[in-house]
């Protein structure tokens, strides 16, 4: 094999490990748990070492579908070189460490995005128009969905006629129903992935739609009965277990969801070196997650944890629900999403309920919203004349 080529490689694996970490260190790995820490359900170290596990876990058993989309789905007609994945992960890296050193929300999906797009177009690459309409469209919606699930949740939690052992319980069964659907690498056979649900209609022998729904049903009945009871027993101390595997969940959708941005464009690399298979390349990123939360999301994590700490363990769970949600949906369809799009959008959605227009703050909104779009357009800008100038 080429030593040249072999050099290039591990220049690149190495901007992707960057790239990695710097998506560990930031609102991936801050957010999660930030509500359970402003809670003092946790403590902030043990918290960076429960979003860092979390993280790998969904990078390796669900990072493959954003990773194939980043790395090949992106650009039609043509294979980005060794050079431009280096460009693509330096300058989306780089990026982002200036928006975790700078405090401007530079988003990490639209970053990569624009960057894998301007380089694979100014190298001869042709759009894919109908990856680019389903990507907008999922952008352009998360605000008002994610925004919208939260404001209906925040109106529900603390009305007096709906106690919290049953809307909390509802909640928890919603989230128990979605969960046993997700896809998970090492439920499939060969390169497809499975779910609990399908594990379990093959343990009893049954398909259809009806069995599907049953064992659905069934999962969700057990998490809300779970809840119910906890939450019934101790509502301080079961609303604090509840964050706790919300902010679980989110972590483990975050790393899947997000870890497809620092190692989605190696992949087409990988038919050249022939050694390596994804799954590697996965767990790879997966560890450059968790190195980032463990070193430099901690600080995020506490500061985090003080804005939340004034939403309240009921705000902070109807925010994280809807960013579980939205990010399994990301996977499933392999998009590449901003998880700091998704939560801040819950956020201000589960705000609005509780304190309505005054706590909505529209300046501090259209700065963020403008920090997203500059965020792909730069990148993109950037990546397209450094392509044609270096490449």
């Amino acid at each position: 094999m080429d030593p040249a080529l072999i050099a290039l490689f591990v220049g690149a694996a190495l901007a992707s490990l960057f790239m990695a970490w710097v998506i560990g260190a930031g609102s991936s790995g801050a957010t999660p748990f930030a509500p359970a820490v402003g809670a003092n359900a946790i403590g902030t170290m043990r918290a960076a070492l429960l979003v860092g596990v979390f993280g790998f876990a969904g990078a390796v058993t669900q990072g493959g579908n954003v990773s194939e989309a980043v790395g090949s789905g992106l650009v039609g007609g043509i294979s980005l070189p060794v050079a431009g994945v280096i460009l693509v992960l330096v300058l989306g890296a780089g990026l982002m460490a200036v928006g975790i050193t700078t405090g401007i929300p530079i988003a990490t999906a639209f970053t990569v995005t624009g960057a894998v797009i301007g380089v694979g177009l100014a190298l001869g690459g042709t759009p894919v128009w109908a990856k680019y309409q389903q990507i907008g469209a999922v952008w352009a919606l998360t605000p008002f969905v994610g925004g919208g699930i939260a404001f209906a949740i925040a109106g529900v939690l603390p009305r007096p006629g709906v106690p919290e052992r049953y809307s909390v319980a509802a909640l928890a069964g919603l989230v128990g129903a979605v969960l046993v659907n997700v896809r998970f690498s090492f439920l499939g056979e060969g390169a497809t992935s499975g779910t609990v649900r399908g594990l379990g209609q093959q343990m009893l022998a049954a398909d259809g739609l009806a069995s599907a729904a049953a064992i659905t049903g069934l999962a969700a009945l057990a998490v809300a009965a779970v809840v119910w009871w906890d939450v019934r027993r101790d509502e301080a101390g079961g609303l604090r277990r509840v964050l706790l595997a919300l902010g679980s969940l989110v972590a483990f959708s975050a790393g899947g969801s997000q870890v497809g941005l620092a190692v989605g464009p190696l992949l087409p690399l990988l038919d050249e070196v022939g050694m390596i298979s994804t799954m590697t390349v996965l767990v790879g990123g997966g560890l450059g997650m968790l190195v980032g939360s463990w070193t430099g999301a901690p600080r995020m994590i506490k500061s985090l944890a003080q804005d939340y700490s004034s939403l309240g363990p009921r705000r902070s769970i109807s925010a994280l629900v809807p960013s579980f949600l939205i990010a399994q949906l990301a996977v499933l369809l392999g998009v590449p999403v901003s998880f700091n799009e998704i939560v801040v959008s819950a956020i201000i959605g589960s705000g609005a309920a509780v304190g309505g227009r005054a706590a909505v703050d529209a300046r501090k909104i259209l700065v963020t919203v403008g920090a997203w779009v500059g965020s792909f357009a730069l990148s993109f800008a950037l990546a397209y004349a450094a392509a044609m100038l270096l490449l």
